[in-house]
């Protein structure tokens, strides 16, 4: 054997997500953290449905789902659903559970005072816990459209004949 080979797909297991988590993998504090606020002192609403009908997710769910989209860069309700499909930490965290994308995108629309709160609350424990520095305040994602042709040179409009830059 001059290589490495691997467990064939075939073999059965037994090991469980629990395994698979380092205990300093950081959807183990996302867990802790949302087992330990309060969501009626936040602001979320909890819908309860009639007595026929599938039963609605619990809010944690969505809040887990939400922190570990937040530190990982993810903000669709649909990147956050693949992602709760495929990852191994986010079906830790979850529990096996797969909401879909317009749960998840209900969720949000239906709480987005508790969740702006809730982000706070995130952040402020993160920078009191010294995790994060909390150096950039803010990043700008507005988009322009810049026009620079003959007519418009912005360095030299001094000595330019057209006085009065146009803009498209």
């Amino acid at each position: 054997m001059q290589h490495i080979s691997g467990i064939s797909r075939q073999q059965l297991q037994l090991s469980s997500l629990e395994d698979k988590i380092t205990l300093d993998n950081l959807v183990r504090f996302i867990e802790a953290f949302v087992e330990h606020i309060s969501l009626e002192l936040l602001g979320f609403t909890t819908r309860i449905l009639k007595s026929e009908g599938r039963p609605s997710f619990e809010s944690k769910v969505f809040l887990k789902l939400y922190l570990y989209g937040y530190l990982n860069g993810l903000r669709s309700s649909r990147k956050l659903e693949k992602e709760s499909i495929r990852n191994i930490e986010s079906q830790w965290l979850l529990c096996g559970i797969v909401p879909n994308y317009y749960s998840i995108s209900d969720f949000r629309k239906h709480n987005p005072s508790g969740l702006k709160k809730m982000f706070k609350l995130f952040v402020s424990f993160l920078k009191d816990a010294e995790l994060i520095a909390g150096e950039t305040i803010a990043i700008d994602g507005a988009k322009s459209r810049v026009h620079n042709s003959k007519n418009v040179i912005f360095s030299d409009l001094a000595n330019h004949p057209n006085t009065k830059p146009t803009f498209h």
